[in-house]
């Protein structure tokens, strides 16, 4: 039985604005419009983030094909080879013939085809399988705890697994999901970026709110620290395309690490300091190209990209403690670090910071010279209107070189 026809047909199962369906409504539509896909190894879904999406995913799903969620904002979509692509509502009126019902999928077969944020290079397809998905909503489920009242909150892009994964784990759970703006407050869940939630702390967070999934970028303890100062209930996250989003969950409040391994998952650390995940959510053991730290209790402090590593006069540099330090200054609204070619250096530590009101470079490097070794400290701060991101929020560094 499919999870969506498991639940109580009379409860909503997807939001967006103030428009609804219940899981009755979904399975019947996601039912009828498979017939159109069946066949299919992969189908792309190149529609606004809504229940036509809702439907046409799970639709695909039904029908055994792989779905491509499809980045809208790009000039050349990305399509990964789909055969079909959905750019309309898909027909859901059901045919006089008795849907055809499939054997059970196995737990290997394709379900999503995903492409990685490109932060440090070309966009990458990734297959994830029925097996996966179902591994992380179990484990998030574990983590985090629900009950059928829960009320999940997706203002990211669905073309990205951290947004795909919320529809999923919903529906798996049989609750709700709602697609809006980040600043809804009739929630009980929010997976949110650190772009998204640094927006909303000039507010009150929602009495329902029960937690914070925070991820798709790294953030800064100042950020956090904040977070918590104002009462909202944040959860730091690691997770990567590859490993179907969450990998790691921390505490609410936890402002210094991303918390310990999903159930199932190991993470370690590898001699040369890179983060390898395995275990079910993941195709093998994954190299993730992170660079990170295990503390005594098993909880993951990231570091940084090994590609991104500064070397500066032979010294290693990560550019995320010097943006932390940076971001500690009251004055630092976002700040991007970066090395820049140099005769005498090798690599010059250089720093693009959004200012919240005016600071002189100097006095922000004679800032960051109270926290930071004389090494690290910028030999360049420019003050500029903002940092190139990504839909996600994740600093795209390579432009800023």
């Amino acid at each position: 039985m499919h999870w969506l026809e498991r639940a109580d047909p009379n409860w909503t199962a997807v939001q967006a604005s103030e428009e609804t369906l219940t899981y009755g409504e979904l399975f019947a539509r996601a039912s009828a419009a498979a017939e159109s896909l069946r066949g299919a190894e992969r189908v792309a879904i190149a529609l606004e983030p809504g229940l036509d999406f809702a439907v046409a995913l799970h639709a695909c799903l039904l029908a055994g094909a792989a779905a491509v969620p499809v980045d809208l904002r790009e000039p050349s979509p990305r399509l990964a080879g789909a055969s079909i692509v959905i750019d309309a509502p898909l027909p859901t009126t059901p045919s006089r013939r008795a849907p055809r019902r499939a054997a059970p999928p196995a737990l290997s077969t394709p379900a999503l085809v995903v492409h990685t944020s490109g932060t440090t290079g070309t966009p990458r397809p990734v297959v994830l399988t029925l097996g996966q998905i179902l591994h992380n909503a179990l484990a998030c489920a574990v983590a985090l705890g629900h009950d059928r009242h829960e009320r999940w909150l997706c203002p990211l892009p669905l073309s990205h697994v951290g947004g795909l994964m919320v529809l999923l784990r919903s529906a798996i759970y049989g609750t709700t999901a709602v697609l809006g703006p980040a600043d809804r407050t009739d929630i009980t869940i929010a997976s949110l970026v650190p772009t998204q939630l640094g927006r909303l702390l000039d507010r009150d967070p929602p009495p329902s709110l029960r937690v914070v999934m925070l991820g798709g970028a790294p953030a800064d303890p100042t950020l956090l620290t904040r977070a918590r100062d104002a009462g909202w209930p944040v959860a730091p996250t690691y997770g990567l395309t590859q490993a179907c989003s969450a990998v790691t969950v921390a505490e609410v409040g936890d402002t210094e690490t991303s918390g310990q391994p999903l159930a199932g998952l190991s993470v370690t650390i590898a001699s040369d300091g890179e983060i390898v995940v395995d275990g079910p959510t993941v195709s093998g053991r994954l190299e993730t190209g992170d660079l990170g730290e295990l503390d005594e209790r098993g909880r993951l402090r990231v570091l940084g990209r090994k590609v991104d590593t500064i070397v500066s006069g032979g010294e290693n540099v990560m550019p995320s403690e010097v943006e932390a330090a940076l971001l500690a200054h009251p004055a630092v609204a976002e700040a991007g670090v970066f090395g820049r070619p140099d005769a005498e250096w090798g690599e010059a530590v250089t720093a693009h910071v959004v200012l919240r009101t005016p600071l002189e470079p100097g006095e922000l490097r004679d800032f960051a010279a109270t926290r930071l070794a004389r090494f690290k400290i910028p030999k360049t701060i420019e003050p500029v209107p903002s940092l190139p991101r990504n839909a996600s929020g994740k600093l795209l560094r390579r432009e800023l070189r």
